[in-house]
């Protein structure tokens, strides 16, 4: 009997134990089933998406929860980007992170106001002492929002290396995500890696709808693709995550031909000052011209991220007489993965080398400077992936312009840090010259949109991101500003002040409001252009007659000024 009751206590110890053990170090921060709108690492514009999109059933106002013991170490608030965000160091390394918040728990929330009014600023970077904000595993820091550059009500959730700031991939972290799809697989892209090799018998990269069949993908119709000299592979596709339709990232992909492997990445990782590589991770021209993302199995020289596991001749492959088998595998966090297999042939044919008239042979590993009478433009070292042709032309504008368009080719060619842009204006009033810009075109509209400049000893100055079309303009008009709570000195709404504002090219730097001769703040939602204040009875008297003025400023120091007086 003995024997039995210390058998059976025994077994209790070892299940309790157990429990404890399994116990998992972080929470979910929301008390609602996580689906997810956007995955890690999935491929933005400029950038690799650093944490994941918990989708909130389309409102604002859910509780987030912290998902560990920690400290508040950081707030920030701003009218574009993560919006208002929160951050948690952890003892075990890692910092949550969590983004487009509508509004702090009250505590944190008066904290941050307060800073504001000290600062004068609805813009802050709050770095917190960490005796400050103590928060426990499960505690509510925040409810659920839409503000910064969210597309949409949503959190979003990062873990990251505390030390090094570098975003972790979050569904390696035990949150209740549910995921039994395997990636989809859309297209593949071969593409001719110098100026004499051919894709099926053409100097240009060739695209193949993929279908899947028996459990693997195929090039449909399953041809044996021609190919010769140096090729690359590169594939369009997206994992999905049970209860969503949303396209999410790929974190892991292995190529290999002829049952040799040539390239594989995973990505677990990677830091902010290396996301802009995305535009050499994938096919970026084809990306410019289709709005399709093709991954890449191969790595340009200039190209620094660190997730390229294998890179055989840096994934570049050369066919030699006969048929290859090709295949490309990737799997997801879960496990779930897929496979592509085709096969392709290597076929001489002779390729004439085409290179434009004109054009100006690039190098990516040395400085790069380009001059002609009305243009300067200089790409450093570190702003290519690799070599490339550069041309240059001038075309005629209208009335609207102060220079010709100064077209550099080609807005295929990504830039990794900015170019330095010198544009010569002509017919510039000496008066206008404090309120000239550059202005890139779109390719498709060709509307303007403003790059910024200063005028400089007969030049006007400023950095770019992207090659293509640019010219000069001048901003003499001021921001319009729209108020849609007073009216002829009254109010409309009991709680809250709003505007709406606008700037017609150089865009909205400052937001300045006085109330009573005292400085006011109004929160800005760039996205939807508009700005408002809620009364505060701390600072706020009611009952009496008020002045309001308020006072925008765009990038060429145009100002509008508002007031009114209301009763309140």
């Amino acid at each position: 009997m003995m024997f039995m009751r210390t058998l059976v206590l025994f077994i209790l110890v070892i299940v309790a134990l157990g429990t404890s053990a399994q116990e998992k170090y972080y929470s979910d921060p929301l008390k609602i089933p996580l689906l997810l709108s956007g995955s890690f690492a999935e491929l933005r514009s400029n950038h690799f998406h650093s944490g994941i999109d918990i989708k909130t059933q389309g409102v604002t106002g859910f509780p987030v929860y912290a998902v560990a013991e920690g400290y508040v170490s950081r707030i920030s608030v701003s009218p574009s980007g993560f919006g208002n965000a929160l951050y948690i160091h952890h003892p075990n390394g890692t910092t949550s992170v969590y983004g487009h918040l509508e509004r702090f728990a009250p505590a944190i929330q008066k904290y941050v106001t307060d800073r504001q009014y000290e600062q004068k600023s609805f813009r802050v970077d709050l770095e917190v002492p960490s005796f400050l904000f103590p928060v426990k595993k499960g505690e509510e820091i925040a409810k659920s929002g839409n503000s910064g550059s969210s597309g949409g009500p949503h959190l979003h959730f990062e873990i990251r290396d505390t030390r090094s700031e570098e975003p972790l991939n979050p569904l390696e972290y035990g949150f209740s995500i549910v995921d039994n799809i395997a990636p989809k697989m859309f297209s593949l892209l071969v593409v001719p890696l110098s100026d004499t090799s051919h894709v099926n018998y053409q100097p240009v990269a060739a695209s193949y709808p993929l279908v899947l069949s028996e459990g693997k993908y195929w090039v449909k119709g399953n041809p044996i693709i021609p190919v010769y000299g140096p090729v690359g592979f590169a594939v369009q596709a997206n994992d999905y995550l049970d209860g969503s339709y949303n396209k999410c990232g790929i974190t892991g992909l292995t190529l290999s031909v002829d049952d040799l492997t040539r390239f594989a990445f995973q990505l677990k990782r990677f830091s902010f000052g290396n996301s802009r590589y995305i535009n050499s991770h994938v096919v970026y021209g084809e990306y410019i011209e289709s709005g399709r993302r093709f991954i890449k199995t191969w790595v340009d020289p200039g190209n620094q991220l660190p997730i390229y596991t294998y890179d055989l001749s840096q994934g570049v492959f050369v066919a030699s007489n006969g048929r290859h088998k090709v295949q490309l595998e990737m799997a997801d966090t879960y496990g779930n993965s897929s496979l592509l297999e085709f096969k392709v042939e290597g076929k001489f044919k002779e390729i004439q080398a085409s290179v434009p008239n004109g054009s100006v042979a690039m190098k990516y590993d040395k400085d790069n400077l380009f001059e002609s009478e009305n243009c300067m433009l200089n790409i450093p070292k570190g702003a290519l992936y690799s070599d490339c042709r550069f041309l240059y032309k001038e075309e005629p504008t209208t009335d609207a312009f102060y220079s010709d368009f100064q077209v550099l080719k080609d807005e295929k060619v990504p830039l990794h840090i900015p170019a330095e842009l010198k544009i010569k204006p002509c017919h510039l009033p000496s008066e206008l010259e404090p309120k000239v810009l550059i202005v890139s075109l779109n390719s498709k509209s060709g509307q303007p949109s403003a790059v910024g400049g200063t005028f400089n000893n007969g030049w006007v100055e400023g950095s770019i991101r992207t090659l293509g079309r640019y010219a000069l303009m001048v901003d003499t008009i001021p921001p319009l500003i729209r108020p849609l709570s007073i009216s002829e000195g009254r109010l409309s709404e009991q709680t809250r002040i709003r505007f709406k504002i606008s700037d017609d090219l150089s865009g909205i730097k400052n937001i300045e409001a006085f109330l009573d001769g005292k400085w006011a703040l109004f929160e800005y939602d760039a996205k939807n252009s508009l700005i408002t204040h809620y009364f505060d009875k701390t600072r706020f008297e009611f009952g009496r007659q008020h002045e309001l003025v308020l006072r925008v400023v765009d990038y060429k120091d145009n100002i509008s000024v508002y007031q009114s007086g209301f009763w309140k």
